[in-house]
């Protein structure tokens, strides 16, 4: 056996998954193997238990045969999985062990300029990805209302935000706050520049953020905006193209003002934040 899950013949001893972003949000699932799979396979997208909690019921999809040793379906976009992790498995048939899926070649294409996503409705994304011990997985989000951040341009004392709002319209008394986490939250609000009712930008000026930090303690703002006064706060985050974790891939420079570093970044669920932190002498 090498470690790409063939045999010395070529045979795909594992099964193994490539995913096709389609028109209308469907995502067409691919599965090669060589293995012991019935008439009846079925795909398997397990929910990914939060830690202390019991895995929940997934869903299930057949898989039509469409050559040898192929199979394939389609996760339709409705229903939308909810927010989370979804490991992929075949089950080879009735009653069986499921069996991981390996990560095949994907071709997400069609999720790089957002999809088929509409402005004024809810957003559903699903971004498939190979998890860190090789294994097939998708990446959910379902968010009734979403604010999704553009391009970010960093300067030595501010950064300016451009972001498109998806499930709400931006009006009267419209802003954006940046709340501290924290026992002792606090809240920075700030204006933004409309552009109709749905794109927007704005500026986060550092100085205003530094007033917080306090016995060498780094502190995080999350970063909301409000589409109207009284409306529920937004999270601004980026979700809408191929990255399923863009915490590492998007890294950006950090500005330093009285002796505090100053960084945009995303967090574990591609929420937008911004960190303020003493700088460490070397």
């Amino acid at each position: 056996m090498t470690g790409d899950g063939k045999n010395v013949n070529g045979l795909v001893e594992k099964p193994r998954g490539a995913v096709t972003a389609q028109a209308g949000g469907r995502l067409l699932v691919r599965v090669q193997w060589s293995g012991s799979a019935s008439a009846h396979p079925r795909l398997l997208l397990q929910p990914r238990p939060k830690k202390g909690r019991p895995e929940e019921a997934g869903r299930s999809l057949v898989l039509d045969a469409v050559g040898t040793d192929e199979w394939q379906t389609v996760l339709e976009a409705d229903p939308a999985l909810d927010e989370g992790r979804w490991d992929a498995y075949v089950v080879p048939g009735p009653g069986e062990d499921r069996v991981p899926l390996l990560p095949g070649p994907n071709d997400l294409r069609g999720l790089v300029s957002g999809g088929d996503a509409v402005r004024g409705a809810p957003v559903a994304v699903r971004i498939p990805y190979a998890t860190k011990d090789g294994r097939l997985a998708i990446r959910a989000w379902r968010r009734a209302t979403h604010a999704e951040a553009g391009r970010i341009t960093v300067g030595s004392d501010a950064m300016t935000v451009k972001a498109r709002l998806y499930g709400a319209g931006l009006g009267e008394g419209a802003e954006v706050s940046l709340n501290r986490r924290g026992r002792e939250s606090a809240e920075a609000r700030i204006a933004l520049s409309a552009e109709g009712d749905q794109d927007f930008s704005f500026t986060v000026a550092y100085a205003d953020l530094l007033a917080e930090v306090a016995g060498g303690t780094t502190v995080v703002w999350d970063v909301f905006v409000r589409p109207s006064a009284g409306a529920p706060r937004v999270r601004v985050a980026r979700l809408m193209d191929d990255i399923a974790d863009r915490k590492t891939v998007f890294v950006y420079p950090a500005a330093t003002l009285d002796e505090v570093s100053v960084r945009p970044y995303y967090t574990l669920d591609n929420d937008l934040s911004v960190e303020a932190a003493p700088r460490r002498s070397r």
